[in-house]
């Protein structure tokens, strides 16, 4: 994707490209982003990138999601989970 060589070369050398830094940076960066601009960024995309975005997407939302009922379930062992429809 040509920003992640823009954002790269912006900050290579004002950055430690640790973990901290990145998010303070791609959080930055879509914070200055409108939907439509991002939008476009996604059309522009080709196949690979495409499938990569959304695989990172999916991976990391159900880590969140499984981490959270893992969360859930070890400081509410005695709640049940009963459907009550």
């Amino acid at each position: 994707m040509k920003i992640i060589d823009e954002l790269y070369e912006l900050y290579r050398h004002k950055l430690t490209g640790d973990e901290e830094d990145i998010d303070m940076l791609a959080f930055a960066f879509l914070e200055e982003m409108k939907r439509e601009d991002l939008l476009k960024m996604i059309h522009d995309l080709d196949n690979q990138e495409l499938y990569d975005l959304m695989g990172l997407y999916l991976i990391e939302s159900l880590k969140g999601k499984f981490a959270n009922e893992d969360f859930r379930r070890q400081h509410s062992p005695n709640i049940s989970h009963r459907n009550i429809h």
